[in-house]
C-alpha cells in the first residue's frame, strides 16, 4: 500500500511538471503569435531585451574579471566586459539603428549559407543531393530579399525571427507537456492495476 501512494504521488508530480511544460509552452506560442502580428514592436522589444543581456553579462564579466585580478585572465576579461557594456549601452540607446545593422548581418549570413550549400552540393554530390539544394536556395532568396528592402526590412526581420523562435520553442514545450501528461497516466495506469490472476 505505502509502496502503491508513492507512486501515485510520484505520478501526480509527474504530471503537475509536464503540465507546467505544457502551460510555458501556451505562453510562448501566444507571445509568438502575437509577435508575427506586431512585428515591429517584436523587433524593438527583442533589440531591447538583447541590449540589456549584453550590459549585464557584460557587467557580470567585469566582476568576474576584478575577482581574478593578478591571473592572466584579468586584462582579456576586462576588455571583453568593457565591450559587452559599451554595446549593450549602444543597443539599448540606439535599438533601431542596432535592428538595422542585425539585419543587415543576417541577410549577409544567409547568402553567404545558400552560395556554399548550393556550390557545395554541385561539387559534391551526395545523399540528401535534392533537399541540400532546396536549403541554398531558399537561404539564397532569403537573403537577396531582406538585403533587396533593406533599410525598412530592418523594422519586422528580427521581429519575425525571434517570435518565430518563440512560436517553434512553444509548440515543442507544448507536444513535450502533453505527450509527458499521457504517457505518466497510461504508466501510473498499468502500474495501479491489480494483476490478473489466471484461472
Amino acid at each position: 500500500m505505502a509502496r502503491a501512494g508513492k507512486s501515485t504521488d510520484r505520478a501526480a508530480t509527474l504530471r503537475r511538471g509536464f503540465g507546467m511544460l505544457a502551460a510555458l509552452g501556451v505562453v510562448l506560442v501566444l507571445a509568438g503569435l502575437v509577435g508575427l502580428v506586431y512585428t515591429a514592436a517584436a523587433t524593438l522589444t527583442s533589440m531591447l531585451l538583447f541590449g540589456w543581456l549584453l550590459l549585464i553579462g557584460g557587467i557580470v564579466g567585469l566582476l568576474h574579471a576584478i575577482q581574478a585580478r593578478g591571473t592572466s585572465f584579468f586584462w582579456l576579461g576586462v576588455v571583453v566586459a568593457a565591450l559587452n557594456i559599451a554595446a549593450g549601452i549602444v543597443v539599448i540607446h540606439l535599438p533601431h539603428a542596432a535592428a538595422a545593422a542585425l539585419t543587415m548581418f543576417a541577410a549577409l549570413l544567409f547568402l553567404s549559407a545558400g552560395i556554399f550549400r548550393l556550390v557545395g552540393r554541385l561539387v559534391v554530390r551526395g545523399p540528401q543531393f535534392g533537399w541540400t539544394l532546396l536549403l541554398g536556395a531558399f537561404d539564397l532568396l532569403l537573403g537577396i530579399l531582406v538585403l533587396g528592402s533593406w533599410p525598412s526590412s530592418s523594422q519586422y526581420v528580427i521581429g519575425a525571427f525571434f517570435s518565430l523562435a518563440l512560436l517553434f520553442d512553444g509548440l515543442g514545450l507544448l507536444a513535450t507537456g502533453h505527450g509527458g501528461r499521457r504517457i505518466v497516466g497510461l504508466v501510473s495506469g498499468k502500474g495501479g492495476a491489480e494483476p490478473v490472476q489466471p484461472e
